[in-house]
């Protein structure tokens, strides 16, 4: 098969590159610049967004897209870093629009990431994919205008990935929110309470082969773990991984004070739980938070 993943040389992206190539396929990264992306392998082919769209015949044949570009949310949200966050979700979306159109042999599906802060903030409600968009917060307001952009690519199949947060040991949040269990002073975030929709860095890669190759899946696909935990047990999945107390609560006013409006991420979430995938046969094997710590730091 032939797969280009745009944001390919990112944290997920380089992951599901590696996948795409083990089992074969010929992969196309689409990015900001060539110059940092390994290329030893034949089949990995490197273009970015400008010769993309000045060129689009080069990618004349590709079977899926997966558009993971985005810029980061992990810094503080300025007027500015707004914009360009959501800037970057929509005219990401767009540039793939207009590729697809200007194929003769366009791809038959598009995976296109998104957000599982779509069904906005809550303690006590549970969400899948049948629940209802709810724009409670920036984040969810950013998921609102990044999925109806993609809505707008002229593919057969759309797959709109919902994502939570995505764990491994070397990228991503978790090295940050493992530091403080590491140095004995890990404990509660806020109340404790807030949910946190997670995934194991494995778990999302198989997930993303999973869509495109099986037809029957479209549409919105929560990218999420089966059993999403609340800060505070994840918090003490890790201090049991690690052989760490867990007793140093960290107050809601420090973690406002310290990142402003992003403490949002950290402060509130939702237990979404990923219907579309299991009902399809998708089996996780990282189902759990424990067993998936044990991967993570338990070595």
């Amino acid at each position: 098969m032939r797969v280009a993943v745009t944001g390919g040389s990112g944290f997920v992206g380089g992951a599901l590159v590696s996948a795409l190539l083990a089992r074969g396929d010929e992969v196309w990264i689409v990015t900001r610049s060539t110059g940092h992306v390994e290329r030893s392998d034949p089949k990995l082919h490197v273009i970015t967004w400008e010769d993309m769209a000045a060129k689009p015949e080069r990618l004349e044949g590709v079977q899926a897209v997966v558009n993971l570009a985005g810029e980061s949310i992990d810094q503080r949200w300025t007027s500015e870093s707004k914009e360009r966050i959501v800037k970057s979700r929509t005219d990401a979306a767009d540039r793939v629009a207009r590729l697809v159109r200007a194929l003769q042999r366009g791809p038959e599906v598009v995976v296109n990431a998104s957000g599982i802060s779509y069904y906005g903030t809550s303690e006590t409600a549970r969400f899948d994919e049948s629940s209802p968009q709810r724009i409670t917060d920036f984040l969810s307001s950013v998921v609102d205008k990044w999925e109806k952009a993609a809505e707008e690519i002229p593919v057969p199949r759309l797959v709109k990935l919902r994502v939570g947060v995505v764990l491994d040991s070397e990228g991503g949040a978790f090295p940050k929110m493992a530091m403080p269990y590491r140095l004995f002073g890990g404990g509660p975030v806020g109340s404790g309470r807030q949910w946190l929709p997670w995934i194991h860095l494995e778990d999302i890669v198989r997930l993303i082969l999973f869509c495109i190759d099986n037809p029957a899946i479209e549409g919105p696909v929560n990218a999420s773990a089966p059993e999403p935990v609340t800060n505070d047990r994840f918090g003490r999945a890790i201090a049991r991984a690690m052989r760490r107390p867990h007793w140093f609560p960290v107050p809601a006013f420090l973690m406002k004070a310290l990142f402003g409006e992003m403490s949002v991420v950290l402060l509130d979430g939702q237990h979404a739980v990923p219907r579309r995938a299991l009902d399809a046969g998708f089996a996780f094997r990282y189902p759990d938070i424990d067993t998936a710590m044990q991967e993570l730091v338990g070595g």
